[in-house]
């Protein structure tokens, strides 16, 4: 039996998510039906984070075990010619059957998009969120900085989260502002945690745009924190902007991976992963 390593990339648009669904509809469904044209028999692909319906991906990493022997080109070519083309396995690797794609991840890094507009673009519409206030970005600066460190993000925690703990170590909460003109900007909020719990980062999300358009001040977050309850904070955001950008691991899996550059933004109303 050998295990093999993915990284894969995906537009989480047209998917239910990652996991896999009775209506084949999830992310996994599609690759683990790839692979298992190329193996020839069926597969269970593990994934470094399950990412929500409509949540993109730059830098997923998946395993899978295959009794099957074939060039390792064949898991990125081969594969790639029987998925979607929202679907992309960039890289393969043979590992050591130690190996687990969540388990032996150190860390994970996630990137929200945010257009800040009167108007919401139609472009960027499936790939970037849309809040139609003015925002304070100094009060979000102030805010995030809150969340570094560990805590219990039990007040961020989707109610049917399954983790044994809400407690998760932020080691980085960070937002920047691309300004478009005067009344239109991008605003990137940059997460990166030992883990993350069911729908938190949009949560958080959620409640820096509350603090961002005035609705509490900086401070609230720190609030939110202490008071472990999820009923107290602002409603879930959209998931359209999310990406996950970055896995963390040890050198010694041997991984040709290293956390992506966040999603660049230009004046054009683009994006580039």
């Amino acid at each position: 039996m050998t295990r093999i390593a993915l990284g894969v990339v995906y537009d989480g648009s047209g998917f239910c998510g990652w996991q896999s669904q009775p209506s084949a509809c999830g992310v996994q469904d599609a690759i683990e039906a790839a692979i298992a044209s190329i193996a020839q028999h069926a597969v269970r692909v593990h994934a470094a984070g399950r990412t929500d319906t409509g949540v993109h991906a730059s830098c997923q990493v998946i395993h899978f075990d295959t009794e099957s022997t074939r060039p390792i080109s064949a898991w990125v070519r081969g594969v790639n010619a029987n998925l979607p083309e929202t679907v992309r396995v960039e890289w393969a690797v043979e590992v050591d059957s130690a190996f687990h794609a969540r388990f032996s991840a150190y860390s994970r890094r996630y990137e929200y998009l945010l257009y800040n507009a009167p108007v919401a673009s139609a472009l960027m519409a499936k790939k970037s969120g849309w809040f139609h206030l003015p925002l304070d970005y100094s009060a979000m600066q102030k805010a995030a900085g809150y969340l570094i460190g560990e805590h219990d993000f039990s007040a961020f925690r989707a109610s049917e989260c399954q983790a044994s703990s809400p407690v998760r170590t932020m080691h980085q909460a960070e937002v920047t502002q691309t300004k478009l003109t005067e009344n239109k900007a991008y605003f990137q909020f940059n997460f990166n945690a030992n883990a993350f719990l069911q729908h938190q980062v949009r949560n958080m999300i959620g409640a820096l745009i509350y603090i961002g358009k005035g609705a509490h001040p900086p401070e609230y977050m720190q609030t939110l924190l202490q008071s472990r309850n999820r009923t107290l904070s602002p409603p879930t955001f959209s998931p359209h902007g999310l990406y996950l950008i970055g896995v963390g691991y040890d050198a010694k899996w041997g991984l040709p991976i290293g956390e992506r550059e966040p999603v660049a933004v230009n004046k054009n109303l683009s994006i580039r992963i």
